[in-house]
């Protein structure tokens, strides 16, 4: 079930111009800066923007078509929608919040107890919402908006207000949404960390355009975006543990491109998994060295170069079927002849498991 989007609001000081086909699964992720339309473009898909205008499809159902005078409710809209502070009937039970929108529902997809069990939230059902934390609230909202059987869902920085433990508690329900319940999600954050720890694909907001929009992975280092300019630009490598070695304390990745080595982390062996590798942490050289403390020796393909700064270039590698960055100095890109095409090594220093 494919989202189409077309509209076109005029505001006092914005103008949100933006035509663009969501993925029908999945979590995409709306980024960019503040004021760049992220939040009024899921209004403008709730039906919450009348002055809006346009054109949605949703799957082959349409709820919106100027042309033909088409404007499916707000109320109707198969949606279920997550704002960044939990919007809860005060006066209701954590119980009554999720009957109230299970009556709501159109139709049942998931039921009260299927909710409840993916949200973890069965011992808090009789407690009334002004005494939950902020964590607590969120997956309340959640699951009563999965009660609501939408066809996908808006998150609009569900993590923003809460502390760093409640973040962490809180993402690995959102990370399993898409792959337990196949539902697509249209996710707003100003965090490149919830990016990179959720996403699949992205789209770049800013002044109310299009900037940019693809896989995360390719959306992270395509050197014609600012995201790959930043000075924590990062890449990512979704990778497989393979095992771990218990007398050096390390912990083996494999992935296309080859094996990565880390500390040791509490994974199963077989899991998949996300690895950080940013740009200042990787160097390039002709030949695997012979001794060296790095351990982590990475074969790779030039792609790309660009300029950076005075000093500085972007170097955009391929190893295999992921793509690197590495931020090196115009002398070293000189030196070693960095150019499209050339076959080299990626050294990479440091990389984190991304939790």
């Amino acid at each position: 079930m494919s989202i189409e989007v077309k509209f076109q609001l005029k505001q006092r000081n914005f103008s949100l111009i933006v035509e663009i086909v969501f993925q029908e699964k999945g979590i995409t992720a709306l980024f960019g800066p503040s004021g760049g339309g992220k939040t009024t473009l899921l209004r403008c898909i709730a039906g919450l923007e009348p002055s809006a205008q346009g054109y949605l499809r949703v799957g082959e159902t349409i709820w919106q078509d100027d042309s033909k005078h088409i404007f499916v409710p707000p109320h109707k809209r198969s949606i279920g929608y997550i704002f960044q502070g939990a919007v809860l009937f005060p006066h209701l039970s954590v119980c009554g919040n999720l009957e109230f929108a299970l009556k709501r529902a159109n139709e049942q997809r998931i039921s009260f107890d299927e909710a409840v069990e993916f949200t973890g939230i069965s011992h808090l059902l009789e407690r009334r919402t002004n005494k939950l934390s902020g964590g607590e609230r969120q997956r309340v909202a959640l699951a009563r908006a999965l009660l609501t059987s939408p066809e996908f869902l808006l998150m609009d920085e569900p993590l923003a207000a809460l502390d760093r433990e409640s973040k962490a508690q809180l993402m690995p329900y959102i990370e399993q949404l898409h792959e337990t319940l196949s539902i697509a999600i249209l996710y707003v954050t100003h965090s490149i960390e919830e990016v990179a720890h959720l996403a699949e694909y992205m789209v770049l907001l800013n002044n109310g355009r299009v900037q940019g929009n693809g896989k995360i992975s390719e959306m992270l280092t395509s050197l014609e975006l600012p995201l790959a300019r930043s000075d924590n630009a990062v890449s990512i490598i979704k990778a497989m543990v393979v095992k771990h070695d218990k007398i050096y304390n390390l912990t083996c990745l494999r992935f296309d491109g080859g094996e990565i080595l880390l500390p040791q982390e509490k994974c199963n062996i077989g899991k998949i998994v996300r690895v950080a590798v940013h740009a200042r942490d990787v160097s390039l050289v002709w030949e695997p060295p012979k001794q060296s403390s790095i351990l982590n020796v990475i074969p790779v393909v030039i792609k790309e170069v660009s300029v950076l700064n005075s000093a500085q270039v972007l170097v955009r590698l391929m190893a295999v079927n992921t793509f690197l960055l590495a931020r090196i100095t115009k002398k070293s890109a000189a030196v070693l002849d960095v150019v499209p095409g050339r076959q080299m090594y990626a050294q990479v220093k440091s990389v984190s498991l991304i939790d």
